[in-house]
């Protein structure tokens, strides 16, 4: 049996997987990615890519491409709850509700200045495309579908595994220094020990991706969800919600749809032949021609992986948590977990770090997925919540329903009552669809970040409010910079597979500090001393803002942007100090 050696072997060719292999070459890292199935995913589920998922694309060259092959800025903006799209009866076709959502409306100047991308919107199936695409291009990556890992077995030195052609039946072995599981948990977390815990078989869902052709039904191109809720129908999962899947127009034109709905108890059990009249009677558009493409039938969970490493073997994206779809959490989860962990492998294979920064990886992300498998399902189960904004009442007659959605649609002071309850109650939905806080102010501790002893950055209730910060374990603050006409972001000084150190107009000490800093750790430190003569300035002061440090004090940031360590100002010592923080955070002390 031939054996293959490689840095690491990636078990798994969805989202996840091939970002790894993306941002490993980027590294200057090999890898080998096997993936079972001959091609990428089918499925037009996971389509909201948040804005920092869109930084970590950019960094890699990917946005420009999502940019232009997703939804526009202006389809996307927006979403609206409609009781149908067809029917002539007095409650029919009516917009109940409309919403900002994902930067748009009112929030767009706010989303503007907190990063240097706009969330983005582009269905799985047509995303992992391009992924892959980006994947392959590299000649430090090899990319195998229809193979399949069967086995592995792990020692102190590497992992051996086991990988079989599925087309010729030809088996090999790969021996890699570690094994990343992205999986959905198939193979490599279960043999690791790895348990997924949480609640699951909370509800029976069903998405349908349908060609129809509904431009003379729409009336209003901004929303990028449509929630259907009314009198017949009931709550908003019951419903549904539709979203357009383009993919040459992403307005009323849209040649593809995704419909999702929830079963309700009173349904038959699950018949693919009866989703096709249910779409027709929840948009009460009974003559539509609809084609379907693929019909998913799943059910809602949100698990947490009970451990996310054991010895060289690792897991990420739907093998280490699973989310439901509100608020878009899973697969960009699972993308920045590939972007956390993909500098840490680089080092380790090269040598330049302690084995406890592999520790760093479970540390950080873990906890995020914790608080965002809980948020994605509070948001999800808010539903209901907002369902009683309409004024519908579980099990109620129709009778009684059909009262309150006249009710809200009437003129005068009756009308204004329940419309005002209306816009409060929905408005607690912004947690799903303005989660800017949780999109971007997410914090890691641990081995890998040397706490300065600064007081918490308070986090968003209801996860809207974003606090920039260069608070140790933060995503770096974002504010453009300008060097001989070129605007850059803060960001853009940072690298993928180098520290980067940011200091002042009086930091000239820190030069020097991280040169020999550098050299003790055998690692690399690009300075910027922002305002400085020949060096990036601060035009319209948006870095002094949010830096919080004096014109001396420095900030150390890690290859995945996120602050290792700072000095507010001068230090008594400042290459002692950078030297020992740059040891803690390679894990090498």
């Amino acid at each position: 049996m031939k054996t293959f050696e490689t840095p690491v072997l990636i078990c798994g060719g969805g989202g996840a997987g091939l970002s790894l292999s993306v941002f490993l070459s980027a590294q200057g890292i090999e890898s080998i990615l096997v993936e079972r199935h001959e091609t990428t995913s089918n499925l037009p589920k996971a389509h909201y890519l948040n804005q920092r998922t869109m930084e970590i694309f950019r960094e890699h060259g990917i946005a420009d491409t999502i940019y232009a092959r997703g939804t526009p800025f202006e389809n996307m903006g927006h979403v609206a709850w409609l009781t149908s799209l067809g029917g002539d009866g007095p409650l029919d076709s009516k917009m109940i509700y409309k919403m900002d959502a994902f930067g748009g409306g009112k929030m767009q100047a706010i989303y503007e200045a907190d990063s240097p991308t706009r969330s983005g919107n582009l269905p799985q199936m047509r995303l992992e495309p391009i992924i892959r695409e980006f994947a392959e291009k590299s000649p430090r990556a090899e990319v195998l579908f229809s193979h399949e890992l069967m086995s592995f077995t792990q020692d102190t030195g590497g992992v051996t595994s086991r990988v079989q052609n599925l087309k010729t039946g030809e088996s090999f072995e790969v021996r890699s220094q570690y094994l990343v599981g992205a999986d959905h948990g198939r193979t490599v977390g279960p043999a690791i020990g790895i348990e997924l815990q949480g609640q699951t078989n909370l509800i029976d869902m069903v998405s349908t991706h349908f060609t129809a052709d509904l431009s003379k039904h729409i009336v209003d191109d901004q929303p990028l969800l449509r929630w259907f809720i009314n009198p017949e129908g009931g709550g908003g999962w019951g419903s549904g919600a539709m979203v357009a899947m383009g993919p040459k127009f992403w307005d009323r034109r849209s040649e593809e749809w995704v419909f999702h709905f929830a079963f309700r108890p009173s349904d038959p059990d699950f018949d693919e032949t009866l989703i096709v009249p249910r779409i027709r009677a929840l948009l009460k558009l009974p003559n539509l021609e609809i084609k379907v493409h693929k019909v998913s039938h799943w059910l809602v969970e949100s698990v947490l992986a009970s451990k996310y490493r054991e010895g060289r073997c690792v897991v990420i994206g739907d093998a280490a948590h699973r989310h439901p779809p509100t608020t878009g959490l899973g697969l960009n989860s699972g993308i920045q977990d590939a972007h956390n962990l993909a500098w840490k492998l680089a080092l380790l294979t090269r040598g330049q770090a302690g084995e406890k920064l592999l520790d760093t990886y479970e540390q950080e992300r873990r906890p995020v997925a914790a608080r965002n498998t809980k948020w994605a399902l509070f948001t999800f189960m808010n539903h209901f919540v907002t369902d009683a904004g309409f004024g519908l009442i579980p099990g109620a007659p129709p009778e009684m329903q059909t009262a309150a959605f006249q009710t809200l649609l009437a003129d005068g002071y009756e009308g204004d009552w329940t419309r005002a309850r209306m816009h409060k109650v929905l408005m607690t939905q912004r947690m799903e669809f303005c989660a800017h806080d949780m999109e971007l102010g997410f914090q890691y501790e641990g081995y890998a970040v040397v706490a300065d002893g600064s007081p918490a950055i308070p986090r968003a209730p209801m996860g809207d409010i974003y606090t920039p910060s260069t608070r140790p374990g933060h995503r770096l603050a974002h504010a453009w910079l300008e060097k001989e006409g070129e605007k850059i972001s803060t960001h853009d000084l940072c690298g993928r597979s180098h520290f980067t150190l940011l200091t002042g107009t009086a930091g000239a000490v820190w030069v020097e500090a991280a040169q020999t800093a550098a050299e003790r750790a055998g690692v690399s430190i690009a300075v910027h001393q922002i305002g400085a003569p020949g060096h990036y300035a601060d035009r319209d002061g948006a870095w002094k803002k949010v830096r919080q440090t004096e014109e001396d004090g420095a900030i150390l940031v890690r290859p995945d942007t996120h602050v290792a360590w700072r000095s507010t100002a001068k230090a008594a010592n400042s290459t002692n100090e950078l030297t020992s923080a740059l040891t803690k955070v390679l894990c090498k002390s």
